[in-house]
């Protein structure tokens, strides 16, 4: 299964590397936007005082109730409004808002005692400062399971590359290998089956060692915010 699938990589029109490449960037900047866009805002909602607080929390709450599929039309007219189709940034730009991550790490920041924010402000520190040198090491755990959570929306989102992008060379691995098994399985069934296994195994590899590296840290928010796996 593995050499067939490697067969059909090596027979593409467009290097097996440009997808993965596209991946990988894809990845690594949707990682570390929305865990810096997360953490911020969590850090508003936890420790600042402003009007309409607890209304934005409370719509960031209904939004974990929707699946990705429900969304589906109005993000395309929204995509198609912001001339967002067909360039690089599709992958990314959609992908940065995480209502489960603003909860889980809004929740950690709640653990935080007020006073330690306002002894910071009344020696002078910035908000900057209190975010970069308290908040971030005392979350850590949250931090790392929204990782995980970004790293696994973007690495394995195939719809992207086939609901937005018409130009080959702009889409993904994800997308990449489900277009090797879906030609297959026309063909053969069983054959289409093997291969298309293989190329779950790949795409699953690195959710699994990124997941074994960071498993204590993942507990940790999962006990922290009641939610028992």
């Amino acid at each position: 299964n593995f050499a067939d699938l490697f067969s059909r990589m090596s027979a593409s029109s467009i290097p097996v590397s440009r997808y993965l490449f596209n991946s990988i960037v894809v990845t690594v900047v949707t990682v570390v936007t929305s865990v810096v866009i997360s953490s911020t805002a969590a850090y508003a909602l936890s420790k600042k005082r402003f009007k309409l607080k607890q209304t934005l929390f409370a719509i960031n709450t209904v939004a974990l109730m929707f699946v990705p599929i429900a969304v589906t039309i109005p993000r395309f007219l929204i995509i198609e409004r912001l001339h967002l189709m067909d360039t690089f940034w599709v992958h990314i730009l959609p992908m940065l808002a995480m209502p489960v991550g603003l909860f889980l790490i809004k929740q950690f920041i709640d653990g935080i005692p007020d006073e330690v924010v306002e002894a910071a402000q009344i020696d002078g520190a910035s908000d900057l400062w209190i975010y970069w040198q308290i908040i971030l090491p005392m979350i850590r755990p949250a931090i790392a399971t929204i990782a995980i959570l970004s790293f696994q929306a973007a690495w394995n989102n195939a719809d992207t590359s086939s609901l937005y992008i018409t130009n080959e060379s702009l889409k993904t691995f994800a997308f990449y290998l489900t277009t090797l098994t879906s030609t297959s399985a026309g063909a053969n069934v069983v054959a289409g089956q093997g291969i298309a296994a293989a190329a779950s195994l790949i795409m699953f590899l690195p959710n699994l060692i990124i997941f074994i590296f960071m498993q204590s840290q993942v507990m940790s928010t999962m006990s922290h915010s009641g939610l028992k796996g």
